[in-house]
């Protein structure tokens, strides 16, 4: 095809013929004009898609999303039950405070969240001043007597973990305080009390805009105890010397009027916050010190917990084996020549180690008066030493006497099966002396040697020790056993008691023990008129006390350890009222150290009487 072009070309140029160009670029721009406005619909299809998912099919459960932020439930923290001492007097005080409680991540449920932190009023105005808002009000626990109850009160803390995962802490939340040991933990259902809650407004700065409801708490119930306040302080008192050792003081039947263990701890340390400061006679300044001694094991309730050779605490449990299986009776006699020797060793009394003297011959009282170890040696010989294991488990040592509080131990009552399966080896007559003395493999703890003591004391009884004053459970208050030994038993097992306390005897710190108090009634027996000698003018109002006790030194470890200083002992000795146990670790002779601090508390229980 030729197209004429002009003046500035050549007159003709050449051309190719267009075939359908014109279709193909309409097509193109009838695509673009198309494209735009699906992209354009399917974008609003989506957002009212997404509306209608949010608004219709998910609308109720962002409402409660909206209404959480808006609204607020606060837990209004009941006060614990306080405890009371058997007279009424409150042992534990609920003080105002706050807790701290960090968020709790949202997977982690009601039980999630890190560690609530007990703070004083000023450590939370502080917090305050600095625009915290995760402060709750509580009731803080307070324990006015410090170190003196540690052990038999305990403490509370924040429940952990494992607790949560228990069935009896199923309507509890994480951050809640309960007991964790002694009557706290015991009686936790009974103390704890049932949080009220509050239903605010908040506004987005997270202030209370105005209240919608209100449900008030309910304060736990109070726990009266059988603990008598003056006598456990006085108790402490004739321990402050004591580094480790235990006290348990009980009526005969079982109720427990004091109980120590040494070393003791100020349990305000973990229940006051960072802040507050134990006094300076106080052995621990921080919660972190007291579960740091491992040596020492402050945490440890002795009383209970303990086990340690009785030493000549037992020797009352053997005369009683004798006496109960009638294989022997009052005209039995042993004559203590100092030693006995069997083949290549050799066993002494005491009497004769120390001063070189012997005690001729001697009856069970006679053995019981002067511990003497030669009467007890062949004695135990006698008896044998399952039935004096027999007669042991009776008198509940052994096994757990059932205390209310947690932490009794169980001890250790040998026996030929026991030794051969434990130890690998026979029973020997060795064995059998050092048995019928209390030391070898008998083990026991100040709780049991308290009860094996109130057998003598109440006329052949075993009572479960408890705490709970107004218990209403009678069965607790009934003997576990009845009639262990007879009436000329016990008599002739006090008797012997009775002369060890007296001039003769071995306990010197207790002969002639006497207290200023009119209102006791001379008897002649249990309370007899005192010497003109020890007082002066006014010594009408003095009363002679008589005591029936019995001393024990128990040798453990090497020969450069001191032994365990005991003493136990029931009070008057023919109508007891009391029975108090003492162990004082490594520091002696129990004449020597052990009956002192038990003299101290009959003159505090005695005075007040």
């Amino acid at each position: 095809m030729k197209v004429k072009t002009g003046v500035a070309f050549p007159d003709f140029i050449s051309t190719e013929k267009i075939r359908g160009g014109g279709h193909y670029y309409r097509k193109q721009y009838q695509m673009r004009d198309v494209f735009l406005p699906i992209i354009l619909f399917l974008a609003i299809i989506s957002i009212l898609a997404r509306l209608f998912y949010v608004q219709i099919l998910q609308g109720s459960d962002f409402r409660k999303l909206s209404d959480g932020n808006r609204i607020r439930t606060i837990t209004i923290y009941a006060p614990r039950g306080v405890i009371l001492d058997r007279n009424g007097s409150p042992l534990v005080y609920n003080v105002p405070g706050f807790r701290q409680n960090p968020p709790a991540p949202i997977e982690s449920g009601p039980a999630g969240g890190g560690k609530t932190k007990i703070i004083d009023n000023n450590q939370a105005l502080s917090l305050i001043a600095q625009g915290k808002k995760d402060l709750e009000v509580d009731s803080l626990r307070s324990y006015p007597y410090k170190e003196v109850f540690s052990h038999v009160l305990g403490y509370i803390g924040q429940i952990s973990q494992d607790e949560l995962k228990e069935a009896r802490f199923s309507n509890y939340n994480g951050g809640d305080l309960i007991g964790k040991m002694g009557i706290e933990q015991e009686y936790e259902e009974i103390l704890k009390g049932l949080d009220g809650k509050q239903l605010v407004e908040i506004n987005s700065l997270g202030q209370i805009v105005r209240k919608l409801g209100q449900t008030d708490p309910s304060s736990g119930n109070n726990v009266t105890v059988t603990l008598d306040l003056s006598l456990q302080k006085a108790a402490f008192e004739a321990t402050k010397d004591v580094k480790r050792g235990a006290v348990v003081a009980t009526t005969p039947d079982g109720e427990v009027l004091a109980l120590i263990s040494k070393p003791s701890f100020d349990p305000n340390l973990f229940t006051l916050g960072q802040n507050y400061k134990p006094s300076s006679q106080s052995s621990y300044l921080s919660a972190e010190a007291i579960l740091g001694d491992d040596k020492n094991q402050p945490l440890l309730n002795r009383a209970i917990s303990g086990v340690y050779p009785p030493g000549s605490t037992f020797k009352l449990v053997v005369a009683a084996s004798g006496l109960s299986n009638k294989i022997i009776d009052e005209n039995f006699e042993v004559e203590d020549r100092g030693t006995i020797h069997v083949g290549d060793f050799s066993f002494s009394n005491w009497y004769f180690t120390q001063y070189g003297k012997t005690d001729g011959m001697l009856n069970v009282v006679g053995g019981i008066k002067r511990s003497n170890d030669i009467f007890f040696y062949k004695l135990a010989e006698k008896i044998g030493v399952n039935k004096i294991s027999q007669t042991a488990m009776n008198f509940g040592l052994g096994q757990k006497l059932g205390i209310d509080i947690a932490g009794e131990a169980k001890g250790l009552i040998p026996t030929t099966q026991w030794k051969e399966k434990n130890i690998g080896e026979p029973w020997f007559l060795g064995d059998t002396y050092h048995y019928g003395i209390g030391q070898g493999y008998v083990l026991s703890t100040p709780l049991q040697v308290n009860t094996w003591t109130q057998v003598i004391a109440n006329g052949g009884s075993i009572y479960k020790p408890r705490l709970m004053k107004n218990s209403i459970d009678a069965k607790d208050k009934a003997p576990i056993k009845k009639k262990l030994l007879d009436e000329k038993s016990i008599r002739l097992i006090r008797e012997g008691m009775i002369e060890s306390c007296s001039p003769g005897g071995v306990a010197w710190p207790l002969f002639q023990f006497t207290v200023k108090n009119s209102k006791l009634k001379i008897d002649g027996k249990n309370f007899l008129e005192a010497p003109q000698s020890t007082t002066s003018a006014d010594f009408k109002d003095y009363r002679r006390v008589s005591i029936a006790c019995k001393t024990g030194t128990a040798q453990h470890g090497g020969e450069n350890t001191l032994p365990h200083a005991w003493v136990t002992l029931f009070a008057p000795a023919y109508n007891p009222q009391i029975v108090v146990t003492v162990i004082s670790e490594e520091s002696g002779e129990g004449s020597n150290v052990a009956a002192p601090i038990a003299k101290k508390i009959l003159e505090e229980y005695f005075k007040n009487k």
